[in-house]
């Protein structure tokens, strides 16, 4: 198969792994089915380009090839329907600390796109306005959730990850784990921030779902942040909001 095979015109026409997940305004999130699926993935790797090819060669697990194969063709794929434009024409840049954007005949676009993945499962966001980030992580029981919460949660997070026990440490660990994460992918600074640097909302941590969020080095940037979990895995979205928008709730 070559690159270009399950293209018609500028749509897609081979299956689709992907599913809309969550929408509210100008945003969408999609899921990734990254079950084991060789015609599938041998349809996703023809969409891929030469980088992300070489890319794919130095995973040494199937598994993270699989992965990586997957969710970039699906954001190829969706990237090129909302910009209108082929597959040959989208290309990637980067920021300062490797936050990609999408770019079409080398032209920076203005769809905002986050992706991340764990386990078998993918999520793809994508937005008209304003910077953004997912995240999520398919939970994993018999871990030291207290010890490795010392070093990336701070005090009324660490209190209240000691006060769980059994299936709710683990639901809570993996919450927070997932609310951090996708506020400093929302940011863009990777981890050069640490997370122990800042708290989720004090309404998060008492069971909300939502709540406006500040970094205490940047009061005058404004995330809304959100609790995406379900009981397949813990999830999280955060955006950035434009100078006087109101919350998303």
């Amino acid at each position: 198969m070559t690159a270009g095979d399950t293209w018609s015109g500028d749509t897609w026409s081979g299956d689709t792994w992907w599913s809309p997940w969550s929408a509210a305004g100008d945003s969408l999130i999609l899921h990734v089915d990254l079950r084991p699926d060789p015609g599938r993935e041998e349809e996703a790797y023809s969409v891929l380009d030469d980088a992300e090819r070489a890319r794919w060669s130095r995973f040494l697990h199937r598994g993270a090839r699989r992965q990586h194969t997957l969710c970039r063709a699906a954001l190829r794929i969706n990237l090129c329907e909302r910009l209108g434009c082929s597959n040959r024409e989208l290309s990637f840049g980067y920021l300062e600390h490797g936050k990609p954007f999408a770019k079409v005949n080398g032209i920076p676009s203005n769809v905002n796109f986050n992706v991340s993945h764990s386990g078998r499962h993918g999520l793809i966001a994508f937005a008209e306005q304003g910077a953004l980030g997912v995240d999520l992580e398919v939970r994993a029981a018999g871990r030291d959730f207290d010890g490795i919460g010392s070093s990336v949660y701070r005090a009324r997070e660490r209190r209240a990850l000691s006060a769980a026990a059994g299936s709710d440490k683990e639901h809570l660990f993996y919450r927070l784990w997932s609310l951090k994460e996708a506020l400093i992918k929302a940011l863009g600074t990777g981890f050069s921030l640490n997370p122990a640097r800042f708290e989720v909302p004090r309404r998060i941590l008492e069971g909300e779902r939502a709540a406006e969020f500040r970094f205490p080095h940047l009061p005058s940037d404004r995330f809304w942040l959100e609790d995406m979990g379900e009981p397949r895995f813990a999830a999280a979205r955060a955006c950035r909001l434009a100078p006087g928008e109101s919350s998303l709730a």
